[in-house]
Formats: C-alpha cells, structure tokens, sequence
C-alpha cells in the first residue's frame, strides 16, 4: 500500500488512498444548545450547519483555548460541527479509568461507530460516507478535555478524580471531528465508510 517516490531529490513514503467500512451503533444530540452531554435519538440530522439546535452547530464558531493563535472568542470556520466515537475505543478508555463502562451520551457524542480499526488516528481530509448518504469530512481528532471527563465522574459518584483522569487517558482515543459536506439523516444500523486519502509525511528538511 505505500511506495516510495523520489521528489525534488528526497525519498517521500506515499500511502494510497483506500477505505474502510464500519457500522453506526447509534446516533446522539442535545436538546438545548447549553447542554454538553448528548442523548440518544432514533435518526440524526444534519444540514450544512451541522446538528439543529446544537451547541456545536453552526457555520462559523468562536476560537478557545484548542486555538491559542488566535485571541479567544474570535469568530471562525466551524470544523468540529460534528463529534464521532468508536465502541472498541470507549471500552479501551472504559478499562484504562478502571470504570464499568463509557456511554456516547456522557462525553458529547453525536455519533457511535463500531468496525474502523483505530478509529481517533483516521487522518484529516477522510470522507465519512453513510449508507443514507450523508457525508462527513473529517477534520481531525478530538483532544480530550475536563469537561468531559466531569461528564464522567458525574456517573460515579464514588470516584474521585476521574475528570482529570479521562484527559490523561484517553489521547488518541477520544474520537474524531467533523462538518458536513453532504446533508441527510444518520441512523442506527447504516454502513459508515472512511474514504481515506493519499497520505504523506511532510518532512520538508
């Protein structure tokens, strides 16, 4: 799958675009756009905005602490409309926390996934094909934060410390983000294929 071309007198490592199929498990939204934690709906749609209603919906967004080159609050493209988790990495995250387990629900999820191996490392630029055709382009991985983690510990009453836990754990694991390039309804049961692109490392020197 990846070849090694020579350009401008260095060796490049090219991996060629292929695609992966997985299956959605579930799909998740707000009811009012102050909430952070999600819940679980029978059909997700999306529009070009992203999820209606939504606290993360929207064109544009304001700039935080993710995006420290820039004064907080500026106004910017939208590129996380959208949350994606995987079920395997849930449970990965689950047992590192030493918890019984880790609903979609309580970390903000809009939509789980279940079959795409290494789900949080899919690179940028993937298209999240569904069955129902919708389509989502990916922009990145989801860096895990506190208030994320408090959604957690507000399940265990008895625990103390699992805010600052999650973010130490669950790097890499944490899911993906996105904003819709082709509108529709999700739902659970569809086929969800990542469309991933040609890769490269960009090692200029």
């Amino acid at each position: 799958m990846a070849e090694q071309l020579g350009l401008l007198g260095k060796d490049v490592t090219m991996t060629r675009k292929f695609k992966v199929t997985g299956r959605v498990d579930g799909v998740y939204q707000t009811t009012r756009p102050e909430d952070f934690q999600t819940a679980k709906v029978d059909a997700l749609e999306v529009t070009f905005e992203g999820i209606p209603g939504d606290r993360h919906g929207g064109h544009t967004r304001k700039s935080g602490g993710r995006e420290p080159w820039y004064p907080r609050g500026t106004e910017m493209c939208n590129e996380r409309q959208i949350s994606i988790l995987s079920d395997e990495e849930l449970h990965q995250i689950a047992a590192r926390m030493d918890i019984p387990e880790l609903k979609s629900e309580w970390i903000g999820g809009n939509i789980l996934l279940s079959g795409i191996p290494q789900l949080s490392l899919v690179p940028p630029r993937t298209r999240l094909e569904f069955e129902g055709g919708v389509v989502i382009r990916i922009d990145g991985d989801n860096v895990p934060c506190r208030i994320a983690g408090t959604g957690i510990a507000g399940n265990f009453p008895g625990r103390e410390g699992l805010d600052l836990l999650f973010p130490k754990v669950a790097r890499r694991l944490r899911g993906l983000v996105g904003f819709i390039e082709i509108p529709g309804i999700i739902r659970a049961g569809e086929t969800a294929t990542a469309h991933i692109p040609e890769q490269w490392v960009y090692q200029p020197e």
